[in-house]
């Protein structure tokens, strides 16, 4: 329809801009655990836990990659294929984050999507923690480690973009069936 044409073309974030008001930059030895309870535009998470909750909450997989920006294996995760129609949430949170129908297949080895539930629901980091710049996606609700961002590469999506997610990142919540 128009209106999520619309939507899709609103949430397009300029990953050669900065993303938002009080985008922090390079942030090659960030993590969510070592950047505490502050969003990178200064607003405060709204889930807030210290670290040995966190660790206690999360598997040990989940939490290297939710809160020490660590990366799960590729072409492993449970979501890389998956088509069930749902809402991915934050493993974390239970934040909705993205929904299945703009999941694509890019074969890159991690789920890929076009673009988030909503622009509000992730925030952006600078990282150049590989010695490139890349675009780092996080939890808008908790601040936990989603994947990164790109852009121009040439998939055949609306936005132009590729949210690659780790899938132990996040749950999905099925679409209940039709009665």
């Amino acid at each position: 329809s128009s209106s999520l044409s619309h939507e899709v073309r609103e949430s397009r974030v300029s990953l050669t801009a900065r993303p938002y008001p009080g985008y922090r930059g390079a942030m090659s030895h960030s993590t969510p655990a070592k950047d505490g309870s502050s969003r990178p535009d200064g607003q405060a998470y709204t889930v807030v836990k210290d670290e040995d909750a966190w660790k206690s909450q999360l598997s040990p997989l989940e939490y290297h990659v939710l809160r020490e920006a660590g990366t799960e294996a590729p072409f492993v995760g449970e979501y890389t294929d998956t088509e069930t129609e749902g809402v991915y949430r934050c493993r974390a949170c239970n934040a909705e984050l993205f929904r299945s129908d703009h999941k694509f297949h890019s074969h890159c080895g991690w789920p890929s999507f076009y673009a988030p539930l909503a622009k509000d629901s992730v925030v952006y980091l600078e990282d150049r923690s590989l010695g490139r710049l890349r675009t780092e996606v996080r939890c808008a609700n908790c601040g936990g480690h989603l994947g990164h961002v790109f852009e121009g590469e040439g998939y055949d999506t609306p936005t132009d973009l590729r949210y690659c997610i780790n899938s132990v990142s996040m749950t999905l919540e099925p679409r209940p069936a039709a009665e």
